[in-house]
């Protein structure tokens, strides 16, 4: 046998059995937001968190390129990983994120 089968590479898994993933997305912990701010600071902050995490969510159910993002695919993404529907904005801007990671 070669030394180079002995061990694994980077990239490749050490488990000995299946590891079951039930959902690529975990919530991060929240912290308090800072007080003193005009209220449509607060709706554009919360808005881009939340455009964030479906784009993240998109990519990891392998939905790469923002044409594969249709404002329905972005609400039934938003339903599995449990947060509200998104507006038509935050689709939008959901859209704009994963373009300008590109």
């Amino acid at each position: 046998m070669p030394a180079a089968a002995l061990f694994p590479l980077p990239t490749q898994s050490t488990s000995k059995r299946a590891v079951v993933l039930d959902l690529p997305y975990r919530p991060v912990e929240k912290r308090p937001l800072p007080p003193g701010r005009p209220r449509e600071w607060y709706v554009t902050h919360n808005r881009r968190l939340k455009a964030m995490r479906l784009a993240i969510a998109l990519l990891d159910s392998g939905v790469h390129v923002p044409q594969q993002a249709r404002d329905e695919k972005i609400r039934s993404t938003a339903e599995l990983i449990g947060v509200h529907p998104p507006s038509d904005t935050t689709c939008r801007m959901v859209r704009a994120l994963m373009r300008y990671t590109r």
